[in-house]
C-alpha cells in the first residue's frame, strides 16, 4: 500500500444500524479492487475488518477498524465502526477523522433506530453524510418506498443522483447565482452540476442515496465511484484550541483518533495527518502530555494487515506503533511550532455496575488491566467510590460492560465479579440534643481522663464545630482534640455506618484532671458525647436525589412520564424539541441503577439521558428501616 497525495485522499466512516452490511460491503470492495479472491462472511469470522478474537466470538464489530481500499487512483480510508449502539464511542472517534459518512440501511428493514441515530450524530458533529441502500437483492424489497421513507423522514435533502429533478432544486439553494439560473429554466453546464453537487454534499445540503447489493457485488463499483466523485477530499481547515490548522504543508500537525492495545503487537495509535508529512524515526512533541515522542514503525493498516509506510501525507491516516505517551484524542506536532486540537467527545457513561476482583489482591492487576482498556476505549469510567467502597464501572450498556469485564479476564487475567451497588446515603439529625461526654481510665500509672459537654443540632454547613467554654473547663490546647474526635466521628454514623453531614457541635463545658489529661482523652470524649448526642437529636437517613434530563421521540413521551413515579421520580419540566421532548425530572439514585436498560428497552433505544447529583432528601420511614436492619445484620456477620 503506497502513499497518496491529499487530493486523492478520501475518508469515509461507514455508520448505521447492526446487521446493514457495512463489513460484507468491504468484504465487496477489496474483491472488486482484487485484494481478495473470494469474500468472507461475518458468521464466519473470517472478514477483515471484524479481525479481533471476540468481534469473531460475537458475530458482530465491537471496535471502529480501517480498510483503505484503493481504487482509479485513489485510495479511500473507510472507517468501519460499530452498529451496536453501546460502542457509540468508536462511532465519534471514526467522525472525528473522516471527511464525510455513509449511513447504510437494510433494503428489507428500512429505517431503524440506528439510521436515526448515525444522522443525528452526523447533524451534531457538523459531517456531510450519505445514505447506502444495501440488501437490494432480498425478497420483497421496495426500494421505492424505502428511498421515500427516506427523504420523509430525513427531509427534502436527500436526493437520489438519478433524480435530475431534484438534484437541480438542491444544487440550486447551493449558491445564488445557480438559484437564478435554475428559476429562468437554464440548464446547468456539467461543471456547474458537479460543482454545486459536491459543495451541497460538503455543506451538509444535499445527502445522496446509492444502492447496492453487497452480499451479490452488485453496485459496489457505482459506489466507490460516486465516493470518489462527490466525497470531498480532506481540505480546509479544522479547529484548534486557538485560531485554526490548514490541510497541507508546513510544520507537522497529527491527530490520534483512535488507539489499539494489541495483545502481540502492543500499543498501536491511528493518527491522521492534518499539516507537513510523518517520516519514521522522526522526532514530535506531544503538548496535551508535554513530552516528546519518537515516532518508531509506522504503517498502514487493513483490518489486521499492515503496509509499510514510508512516509505520510496530510489527509492519510497512518498507524504509529508503541508511542510511549500519547493517548486518543492526542496532537502530535513539531515542537517550535505547537498546536492543540480539541479532543473527541464522548458520551456521559449511564449504567454504572460495582466489580471486585474474583481472587483476593488481584486489585493490582485488575487496575492495570482496566488501565490498558482505557486506553482503547475512553468512553468508558472506573472510579472508586470512597463512601460505600465499592469500584465502578461507568458505560452505555450491558453490551459493552460484557465486553469490558470478559477483554479484562482474556487479556490481562484479571477475572471481576459483578456485586449489588451500594447508594451513598448520608445520615443528619432533625433535632437537637444536650450530651456530656465523659472518659476515664485508671489501670494503674498514669491515667486517661477527658470530660466535655456538646449540644448538637442541625446546620446548612456539612459540620460546624464552636468552642464556647470559659474559665478554662477545658484547657486551650485540647479543644482541637475534642473538634478533631468529632469530625472522625462525622465520617460514620451510629444508624447505618454512612457519613454525616449537616451537624452543628457546640462545646460549652468540660472538666479535666492535671496529671491524666491528654487529647487522646479528650479526642475520645467527644466520640462518646458524638454517638450519644446523634442518637439522641432525631437522626434520620438521608439518599442521593438524582436530576435526569431524559430526551425521547413523541411517541415514547406517556411511557417514560408514567414509569417515573414507579421510581418515586418526579417530572419537573417539558421542553419540546423537534420531533421529541426534554424531560426534567428528579428521583432517587437508588431507582436508577438499571435506568440505562429499561429507558433502552422503553423507548426501543430512541431515549437517552443525563444524569447528575442534585441533593440529599430522607429516605422514607420504612425504607431507612430496612436499610439500617440490613446494615446491622451485616455489622453482626462480620
Amino acid at each position: 500500500m503506497k502513499g497518496y497525495n491529499t487530493s486523492n485522499i478520501r475518508n469515509i466512516a461507514l455508520l448505521g444500524h447492526g446487521g446493514t452490511g457495512k463489513t460484507t460491503f468491504l468484504e465487496a470492495c477489496l474483491k472488486e479492487t482484487g485484494v481478495i479472491s473470494r469474500m468472507g462472511k461475518v458468521e464466519d469470522g473470517n472478514t477483515v475488518s471484524d479481525f479481533d478474537k471476540m468481534e469473531i466470538e460475537k458475530g458482530y464489530s465491537i471496535s471502529l477498524s480501517i480498510v483503505p481500499v484503493e481504487y482509479n487512483k485513489v485510495k479511500i480510508n473507510f472507517l468501519d465502526t460499530p452498529g451496536v449502539f453501546d460502542f457509540v464511542g468508536e462511532v465519534n472517534s471514526a467522525l472525528k477523522a473522516a471527511e464525510a459518512a455513509a449511513i447504510f440501511v437494510d433494503a428489507s428493514s428500512g429505517i431503524q433506530v440506528g439510521t436515526e441515530k448515525a444522522w443525528a450524530n452526523c447533524q451534531k458533529f457538523g459531517v456531510p453524510r450519505f445514505f447506502v441502500v444495501n440488501k437490494t437483492d432480498k425478497e420483497n424489497v421496495n426500494l421505492d418506498e424505502v428511498i421515500e421513507s427516506l427523504k420523509g423522514k430525513f427531509g427534502t435533502s436527500v436526493v437520489t443522483l438519478d433524480d435530475k429533478d431534484a438534484l437541480n432544486e438542491a444544487i440550486a439553494e447551493t449558491d445564488e447565482a445557480l438559484m437564478e439560473k435554475f428559476f429562468e429554466g437554464e440548464e446547468f453546464t456539467d461543471e456547474e452540476f458537479n460543482k454545486g453537487l459536491m459543495t451541497g454534499i460538503a455543506n451538509g445540503d444535499i445527502c445522496p442515496i446509492m444502492c447496492c447489493s453487497a452480499i451479490k457485488e452488485q453496485g459496489i463499483k457505482e459506489v466507490l465511484d460516486n465516493c470518489i466523485k462527490y466525497v470531498p477530499a480532506p481540505g480546509g481547515e479544522v479547529e484548534a484550541e486557538e485560531g485554526t490548522v490548514a490541510y497541507g504543508d508546513g510544520p507537522v500537525v497529527a491527530y490520534v483518533f483512535k488507539t489499539i492495545a494489541d495483545p502481540f503487537l502492543g500499543k498501536i495509535s491511528l493518527a491522521k495527518v492534518i499539516r507537513g508529512k510523518l517520516t519514521p524515526a522522526m522526532m514530535i512533541y506531544n503538548p496535551d502530555a508535554e513530552k516528546d515522542e519518537k515516532l518508531g514503525s509506522m504503517f498502514f493498516l487493513r483490518g489486521k494487515t499492515q503496509g509499510e509506510a514510508p512516509e505520510v501525507k496530510p489527509g492519510d491516516i497512518v498507524a504509529l506503533g508503541k508511542l510511549q505517551v500519547t493517548k486518543t484524542g492526542d496532537t502530535l506536532c513539531d515542537k517550535a511550532n505547537q498546536v492543540k486540537l480539541p479532543k473527541i467527545e464522548f458520551p456521559q457513561p449511564t449504567l454504572f455496575t460495582a466489580i471486585e476482583p474474583k481472587a483476593k489482591g488481584d486489585d493490582a492487576k485488575v487496575a492495570a488491566g482496566i488501565a490498558k482498556l482505557k486506553e482503547e476505549d475512553p468512553s468508558f469510567s472506573f472510579e472508586r467510590n470512597v463512601e460505600t467502597r465499592q469500584s465502578l464501572l461507568g458505560t452505555q450498556g450491558d453490551l459493552q460492560t460484557g465486553i469490558l469485564l470478559a477483554k479484562l479476564k482474556d487479556r490481562y487475567g484479571a477475572g471481576v465479579e459483578v456485586v449489588p451497588q451500594k447508594v451513598a446515603y448520608r445520615e443528619t439529625i432533625k433535632g437537637n440534643s444536650d450530651v456530656q461526654g465523659k472518659h476515664k481510665k485508671q489501670t494503674g500509672g498514669s491515667g486517661q481522663y477527658g470530660d466535655c459537654y456538646i449540644r448538637f443540632s442541625p446546620s446548612t454547613e456539612e459540620f460546624e464545630f464552636e468552642d464556647a467554654t470559659v474559665g478554662g473547663c477545658v484547657p486551650k490546647q485540647f479543644i482541637p482534640a475534642v473538634e478533631k474526635g468529632l469530625r472522625e466521628c462525622m465520617e460514620k454514623g451510629p444508624l447505618a455506618g454512612c457519613k454525616c453531614q449537616n451537624i452543628k457541635a457546640v462545646l460549652y463545658y468540660g472538666s479535666y484532671h492535671a496529671v491524666d489529661s491528654d487529647e487522646m482523652s479528650f479526642k475520645i470524649a467527644a466520640s462518646l458525647a458524638f454517638k450519644k448526642g446523634i442518637q439522641e437529636a432525631k437522626p434520620c437517613l438521608l439518599e442521593p436525589i438524582m436530576k435526569l434530563d431524559i430526551l425521547v421521540p413523541e411517541d415514547y413521551v406517556g411511557a417514560v412520564m408514567g414509569d417515573l413515579p414507579t421510581r418515586r421520580g418526579i417530572v419537573l419540566g417539558m421542553e419540546p424539541q423537534v420531533g421529541q421532548t426534554l424531560l426534567h425530572a428528579e428521583a432517587p439514585q437508588a431507582e436508577l441503577f438499571s435506568y440505562a436498560n429499561d429507558l433502552r428497552a422503553m423507548t426501543q433505544a430512541r431515549g437517552s439521558f443525563t444524569l447528575s447529583f442534585d441533593r440529599y432528601e430522607e429516605v422514607p420511614g420504612q425504607l431507612a428501616q430496612k436499610i439500617i436492619e440490613a446494615h446491622k445484620a451485616e455489622e453482626e456477620s462480620k
